[in-house]
């Protein structure tokens, strides 16, 4: 038995639902990047503060406040700039050196 041909309504409807699916896939797929995105900068801030640890002794021990100052006495007696020192791998350093 051939298929019968459908409706303009019926394609418009079948078309309105392919949209809402679609629309709904879009949906999961922008909740799935913005929880990748939290977990990769968790990750990172993580990491970070491991390698800040491991460079500072005692650092377990300080509160924020004073691992901020420690960081910004640090960076800027040498006047390295985070843009600076990403830019150049973290070796950025003064002429004076």
């Amino acid at each position: 038995m051939p298929k019968s041909k459908l409706t303009i309504a019926e394609q418009i409807e079948r078309a309105k639902e392919d949209i809402r699916q679609e629309t709904n896939k879009l949906k999961l797929l922008n909740q799935k990047q913005k929880e990748q995105e939290r977990k990769d900068r968790t990750r990172r801030l993580i990491e970070r503060g491991a390698i800040v640890e491991s460079l500072i002794d005692g650092a377990e021990t300080l509160d924020n406040e004073r691992i901020k100052t420690i960081l910004q006495t640090a960076l800027s007696s040498r006047q390295v700039t985070p843009r600076a020192a990403a830019t150049t791998g973290g070796t950025a350093t003064t002429e004076a050196e």
